[in-house]
């Protein structure tokens, strides 16, 4: 008999162990990523944690913002936030599935929850920004039917930027 894989999505505080812990490790990939594409090598240990302790996710609170976590068969397994930017706009952060679990529908299944949270919050748009080295997440968001669009904002690291009507 086969055993059955379920996900669970749902909103979790931004500062819990659980948020933590997929912090770090959606930082260490992307960050890893970007260094040995433009430098060479991996992030260093201290960079990690410079990143990790600088970022700040209090936006993502209500009642203006959410922070979603997937579980996969229970164990926590990535995270999607969004924020509440004016009254019909919202910002998609920080989609990520841990790499062994991705190409199993937890991507969609999160980019879509955080869809409803924002229509919850009273959005009727979402944008998001992405590097051009995400293939996967840029692949993914026009799958979704995200359109790409003029940037939204000035981040350093932004490179694509993103627009759907909810």
């Amino acid at each position: 008999m086969s055993r059955m894989t379920s996900w669970t999505v749902a909103p979790e505080p931004y500062d819990s162990p659980v948020a933590a812990a997929l912090w770090r490790a959606y930082y260490t990939e992307v960050s890893d990523r970007y260094y040995l594409l433009h430098e060479g090598r991996r992030t260093e240990p201290e960079e990690l944690e410079r990143e990790v302790t600088r970022a700040d996710w209090s936006a993502l609170t209500p009642p203006k913002g959410r922070l979603l976590v997937a579980r996969y068969d229970g164990e926590p397994a990535g995270t999607a936030g969004v924020r509440l930017l004016d009254v019909d706009t919202a910002e998609l952060k920080r989609v990520y599935v841990r790499e062994e679990l991705r190409g199993k529908g937890g991507g969609p299944l999160l980019v879509r929850a955080a869809e409803d949270t924002a229509r919850e919050l009273g959005a009727g748009r979402l944008i998001l920004d992405t590097r051009n080295d995400l293939t996967e997440a840029r692949t993914l968001y026009a799958r979704l039917g995200y359109v790409e669009t003029e940037p939204h904002n000035d981040d350093q690291y932004a490179e694509h930027w993103f627009t759907k009507r909810l």
